[in-house]
Formats: C-alpha cells, sequence, structure tokens
C-alpha cells in the first residue's frame, strides 16, 4: 500500500518538478536570456494565465454546483493565514522593507502557475473546475491582501500620493482578476439564457468556436511555459543577512499554511457536517495552500518599495522546498483514504 502511494504521488508531482528544472537548465547553459524570461514572464501573466482561468471558469456547468460553504472556508483560512503573516512579519523583522514581503509568503501561494495544473493532476478535470472556482474568490483576495500587506510598513513618496481609488483601481486591472471576471459574465449570461429562453441562444464554445479554440490553445501554454521561466529565474545568491526571515517564511508558507488548511478541512468535514469535502476539493486545498508563495510576489514587491531580493529568496526556496512538502501531503492524504490520484 505504501509503496503505491508513493509511486502514485511522485507520478503527479514530478512532471512539474521536472519542467521547472527544464527552466534551471536551460536558463544555465544560456540557452534562455534574462530579456526572453522576463518576456516569457509577461506572456504568461497577461495572456496564457487568463486564458487559462475564463475558460475554466467558463467551463462551469451551472452556479448551482458551487459549494458555497468550501468557498467561505477557503477564504476565511486565507485571511487567518494572513494575519499569521502579519504577526510573523512584525516580530521576525526589524526591517520595514521585509515585513509586508515575509508577510505574503505566509498566506500568497502560487495558485495561478502551480496550483491549478496540480489540482488537475490529483483530481482531474472536476478538481481543476472546482480549483477554477476557488480562484475566482482567492485570486483578487491575494491581491488585495498583499496591497495591504506591502503598504502598510513601507511609506514611500510614490506611495503616499495614491488614493484608495488607485490601490483598488490597479487591483481591478489585475490581467488574472480580468480573466476570472469576464468568465464569470459569460457564466452569468450563460445562466440568464438558460432562464430567460430554456435553450442557449449564443454559446461562445458553439458559435464561435475558433474564439474558444484560441483560449484554449493559450490555456494549454500557461503551465508549461509558466514552470520553465520560472525555473530559469531561479538565483542561487547568498542569503547572508536573510536567513531568519527565509527561514520562517519558509516554514510559514510550506508547513503552517497546508496544516491549517488541510487540517481544518479535515476536521470540518469528518466531525461536523460545516463542510464536505471529496477528493476534489482535497486536490484544490493542496493547490490553494500547499504550493509555494506566488512568483508575481517579487515583482510586486519591488514596484512597491519593498524588499525585492527577500522576495526573490522566498520565491526560489519556497519553490524548491515544496517538492517535498507536496509529495509529503500527497502521501497523508492518500494514506487516510482521502485523494486518490
Amino acid at each position: 500500500m505504501l509503496e503505491s502511494i508513493l509511486h502514485t504521488a511522485v507520478n503527479a508531482v514530478m512532471p512539474i518538478v521536472l519542467l521547472i528544472l527544464v527552466g534551471c537548465w536551460l536558463r544555465k547553459k544560456e540557452f534562455l536570456t534574462d530579456d526572453f524570461l522576463k518576456i516569457g514572464n509577461k506572456l504568461v501573466f497577461h495572456v496564457c494565465l487568463p486564458a487559462m482561468l475564463f475558460v475554466n471558469v467558463y467551463s462551469i456547468e451551472s452556479f448551482t454546483i458551487i459549494d458555497w460553504s468550501f468557498i467561505v472556508f477557503c477564504s476565511l483560512i486565507v485571511l487567518i493565514l494572513f494575519l499569521l503573516g502579519m504577526f510573523a512579519a512584525v516580530t521576525t523583522t526589524p526591517l520595514p522593507e521585509r515585513k509586508g514581503v515575509l508577510a505574503q509568503c505566509v498566506f500568497r501561494s502560487n495558485f495561478a502557475i502551480i496550483g491549478l495544473p496540480l489540482a488537475g493532476a490529483f483530481g482531474g478535470e472536476t478538481a481543476m473546475g472546482v480549483a477554477a472556482v476557488v480562484s475566482a474568490f482567492n485570486i483578487p483576495l491575494f491581491n488585495m491582501l498583499a496591497v495591504i500587506a506591502l503598504t502598510v510598513f513601507v511609506k514611500t513618496p510614490g506611495q503616499n500620493k495614491r488614493s484608495f481609488f488607485d490601490v483598488i483601481g490597479g487591483i481591478l486591472r489585475n490581467p488574472l482578476i480580468i480573466g476570472v471576471a469576464l468568465g464569470l459574465i459569460s457564466l452569468c449570461l450563460r445562466e440568464w439564457q438558460m432562464q430567460q429562453f430554456g435553450r442557449l441562444v449564443f454559446s461562445l464554445q458553439r458559435d464561435t468556436r475558433f474564439l474558444y479554440n484560441c483560449l484554449s490553445y493559450l490555456k494549454s501554454m500557461a503551465t508549461p511555459l509558466g514552470l520553465i521561466v520560472l525555473g530559469g529565474q531561479f538565483r542561487f545568491t547568498a542569503v547572508k543577512g536573510m536567513l531568519r526571515e527565509i527561514a520562517v517564511g519558509t516554514v510559514c508558507r510550506l508547513f503552517i499554511a497546508p496544516l491549517l488548511g488541510l487540517g481544518a478541512a479535515i476536521v470540518l468535514s469528518t466531525c461536523t457536517d460545516l463542510l464536505h469535502c471529496t477528493n476534489s476539493e482535497y486536490a484544490s486545498l493542496i493547490a490553494l495552500f500547499g504550493t509555494p508563495v506566488a512568483v508575481s510576489s517579487a515583482v510586486m514587491a519591488g514596484q512597491m518599495g519593498s524588499d525585492e531580493q527577500l522576495a526573490t529568496q522566498l520565491v526560489m526556496w519556497t519553490s524548491i522546498g515544496s517538492v517535498v512538502t507536496i509529495f509529503l501531503q500527497v502521501c497523508v492524504l492518500m494514506g487516510c483514504g482521502l485523494l486518490t490520484v
């Protein structure tokens, strides 16, 4: 039994890991240049990922299949992790420019690039659909909380001039949020057609097949290109002076976050009627709470006056460490009979 669990878990995790290693190797061989990685990252973030999120949300059959208790649960755990992150930031480092970076490492996972394909690998298309719905609520939440974390401690002249509406506008212009929002709008229009006419008068997938196929192709590019670019961005630079922050951030991201998210879900699902988690939900929880800190967190930190070097180190070390921790999470859940890959 143990051998079967280990074998299945390795087969699920290793494709993701190997794509990251391919990126590392190509960068080492100077096949990938800094300019390519920069443009590739923009392509994934601004085009491929929004297309993926749109198609995934659009593929939801109906709002009636959404488990709202699960959505509320995931959002509440993210908020709790945000508070824990702020506490860890205040008590760990005296440097203001590092506090917000450490805080967002605790609650902000790489759900879009690594989490969504992981959910699909562990739970199939059904889990991918559940994860897409979760992303519709938690990706906007991640971005809003990240803005708060990165502005509370560091006050630069540029930030002091930003109004509340500027911050909200920046959040709403996020490509990932736009992709999810367009998917939800399309889903609402489809629901409205069914209620008004009893049938679909217009369907993107049926009546504009060429457009839907184009979006599907972009969706297919998101995962492999995103992971290769992620691997190419790894830099094994000196960590002198950052060891405490890196250690605390990595432990919180890879151990505390999944322990809280998965642990609470198991307790509520097995001991109460407040939550009903199946294979798809547990796969989505690994994607949401078990993945490393988002790659975009380093870019955002640099743009908002925080320590970009620390943010980059946290992305690197949580990504490397997640290979082991995700593997352990899968093994534990499979051993308990809660996850079937």
